[in-house]
């Protein structure tokens, strides 16, 4: 069953450090067939991160067990999606992945969409800033999706997803959001890996026009319930704090059509705004 969802992919997301240990969130993209599963504990895609993406090269020249990755393969139509967690390494311009573990999640706070046959013009070209600018901002604010990766020296790396109604994500300067973590899998990969290491890369997509937003900073969990309290559907509220951001027009060659938003979302009380306590 997971390497019949694989092979029905057209969107994974991927979680990786590059060469300075930096983690980043990336997509690889393809037609259906573009990931397939080619053995028990194999997976493999025929695509690399390409140009301008800050996981470009980083899984060339890597050992024989390779660089951890986790991978996020989502099924936006059908709210299903599926974690692969292991080593990576490229293999000509093939991504190989030893697994280590594969489970999947439930469909809780994805967005419907379908895939629209009319690609985005092309593009590839990378801006990289210290801090978000106006429009990304806007960008950040008005999402209603959003991808992380987290990694931890010596226990792997793991792609997540996060999602909610538009503005679950508060943008309260150049450099800080907030987001509130509402009930999920109980699993606390996500978490757990951000107590161990603070450091994480978000992807933000823009599914109409095919472009990437990528950041990485670092993620402090808050576990104060009065704040949390605060915020509708929150069980506790995430800063992160942006180092650094790569904007990369047509770094998504795809276009995805809105559908529904999840009736799991929880409704937005803007009096009441997550980054409105100061930490």
């Amino acid at each position: 069953m997971a390497a019949e969802f694989l092979g029905l992919q057209r969107l994974v997301v991927i979680a990786a450090a590059d060469e300075s240990g930096t983690p980043w969130a990336s997509a690889l993209t393809g037609p259906p067939g573009f990931v397939t599963a080619p053995g028990d504990r194999t997976v493999v895609a025929d695509r690399l991160p390409g140009p301008g993406d800050p996981l470009a090269g980083a899984f060339d020249g890597a050992p024989d067990i390779g660089r951890d990755i986790g991978i996020l393969a989502i099924e936006p139509s059908s709210r299903r999606r599926m974690r692969v967690n292991g080593r990576a390494r490229a293999d000509g311009g093939r991504l190989v992945v030893r697994t280590e573990q594969v489970y999947s999640n439930c469909p809780k706070y994805i967005q419907t969409r379908t895939y629209a046959d009319t690609p985005p013009a092309s593009g590839g070209t990378a801006h990289v800033t210290g801090e978000l600018t106006a429009d990304q901002r806007r960008w950040v604010a008005t999402a209603d999706t959003f991808f992380i990766a987290t990694r931890v020296a010596g226990l792997g790396a793991d792609a997540s997803h996060r999602g909610g109604n538009p503005g679950f994500v508060t943008v309260s300067g150049a450099r800080r959001l907030t987001w509130p973590d509402y009930l999920g899998n109980s699993m606390y990969m996500t978490l757990g890996n951000l107590e161990l290491e603070p450091r994480c890369g978000l992807l933000f997509l823009d599914w109409e026009h095919g472009h990437t937003l990528h950041l990485t900073g670092r993620a402090r969990v808050d576990w104060d319930p009065v704040r949390a309290a605060a915020v509708p559907g929150a069980q506790r509220l995430v800063d992160f704090d942006v180092e650094r951001v790569v904007q990369i027009t047509g770094g998504l060659p795809q276009r995805w059509s809105f559908g529904k938003y999840s009736r799991f979302n929880p409704a937005l009380d803007e009096r009441q705004p997550c980054a409105s306590v100061s930490t």
